[in-house]
């Protein structure tokens, strides 16, 4: 991690993992039964919840922060032996798609330090594809695990909606947050699902886990298995090199006796605009809890209670995070809430019913992770809706609570992400043919 500090990859090293390396090596050569991630190092994006570390969201008005718990997440993962080692750059907040909106500086991609790493995960995924850890903890709203896995050549994991549990996990847009790992193999992602995942009393939204292990298993025989290849993803916006990459990787499945065939979604046009109605909305609420009374940034130059609330946001918030309350109280309003937000409502409810028709034809879906390679640092902070389009491919897929996966495909050039995507509650199914794509694809 120090030798690589120019990433900007890590905000804070944990003071305490030598300490636990040492216990569990105590514990080792005691003969005592280690869990199964004893000793591995990882590092967590910095919205978890964590003891001895700050958490701070990348945000300056959580700068000062510690928290008094540790998310659900953290707790299993330690049970099981792993070593938290450091927090990674985030987009404040996770309001971003390049790693650049975060408070305390942009994060440089490990294949060209003078392009983004993706976001809001830019941090996490950078830390893997440098080597910095064995695998890292992403949060995925909108395509935030997957789309910096695509830009830095690591397999990122968004699993089902409520599969794994938010509980210690700052809020974004509580309806599609999902929590997932970003890893060098499919397999160690999934060993990581398999500590992860599952019912949580701290969370109402958790689903019970596959009672079969994620991890371990073989590859998935891809013989007679159908897949669509998302027609809408193919298109316009899509760069030639991404483009082939996926036709690439269909002409591989089809070999290996896979049935693909092109698939058109036309709803999956109207998903962006969706998501930036509804998401707002979600994330002005969750937002609201930052005040500068009950903890976090605090204005020193406020005289009253409201120039407290005021001025503390306004100091604390940075501009994407003030933009995105803005449009999310907005479309909230009494006078927008049916133009807007019922509107979007049904839209998703639409993208809701096509993915589950698809999935009656087909066992997965396929597409671009992202339509384009890493742009440069700075290419697009200052056009909102230019760096909203990064997010394109992966939006529909947490707006639906489905399970995607992206792998790295085999280029030369700037890395591309192949998504892969299952229905609700199919990522064993997922993992399974992930395995085989990924050796495919080696």
């Amino acid at each position: 991690i120090a030798a690589h500090e120019d990433y900007h990859a890590i905000l804070e090293v944990s003071a305490v993992a030598l300490d636990r390396a040492r216990a569990i090596d105590t514990q080792l050569k005691a003969g005592k039964k280690l869990g199964r991630l004893a000793g591995i190092p990882y590092i967590a994006k910095d919205n978890f919840l964590t003891a001895h570390t700050h958490t701070t969201a990348s945000s300056n008005i959580l700068k000062p922060f510690k928290a008094p718990y540790q998310s659900t997440v953290i707790e299993r993962l330690e049970a099981e032996g792993a070593i938290m080692v450091a927090k990674a750059n985030l987009d404040a907040f996770a309001h971003g798609s390049s790693t650049e909106n975060s408070d305390f500086g942009p994060t440089k991609n490990p294949a060209d330090p003078t392009r983004v790493p993706g976001g809001s995960s830019g941090g996490s995924a950078t830390a893997v594809a440098l080597g910095l850890t064995c695998f890292a903890l992403g949060t995925d709203t909108g395509g935030s695990i997957r789309q910096p896995a695509a830009f830095t050549g690591v397999v990122g994991l968004k699993p089902t909606y409520g599969l794994v549990s938010r509980y210690g996990v700052i809020a974004m847009g509580s309806s599609v947050d999902v929590i997932g790992p970003l890893a060098n193999r499919v397999n160690d992602a999934a060993l990581v699902l398999d500590v992860t995942s599952g019912k949580d009393i701290h969370d109402a939204t958790t689903i019970e886990r596959d009672p079969q292990a994620y991890a371990g298993g073989k590859p998935q025989t891809l013989k007679g298995k159908k897949i669509g290849l998302i027609k809408e993803y193919m298109g316009e916006g899509t760069e030639a090199a991404v483009k082939a990459s996926v036709e690439d990787a269909a002409q591989r499945l089809a070999k290996a006796g896979a049935k693909v065939e092109e698939v058109s979604l036309p709803s999956v046009d109207l998903a962006l605009a969706c998501y930036y109605v509804l998401i707002p909305a979600e994330l002005s609420s969750n937002l609201a809890r930052h005040d500068g009374i009950r903890y976090g940034h605090s204005s020193k130059q406020a005289q009253s209670l409201a120039q407290t609330y005021l001025l503390s946001r306004d100091e604390g918030f940075g501009d994407e995070a003030k933009r995105r309350i803005m449009i999310g109280t907005y479309v909230l309003s009494s006078g927008y809430y049916d133009a807007y937000y019922k509107k979007a409502q049904k839209v998703r409810t639409l993208l809701i019913r096509e993915f589950a028709l698809a999935f009656k034809k087909y066992d997965f879906l396929l597409s671009p992770t992202a339509p384009t390679t890493a742009f440069k640092l700075g290419e697009k902070n200052q056009d909102p809706l230019s760096m909203y389009m990064s997010d394109v491919d992966t939006v529909a897929v947490n707006m639906v609570g489905a399970a995607g996966i992206s792998i790295p495909a085999p280029v030369k050039g700037l890395p591309i992400g192949i998504q892969l995507i299952a229905p609700q509650h199919g990522d064993r199914a997922l993992l399974g043919a992930a395995k085989a794509l990924e050796e495919l694809l080696a």
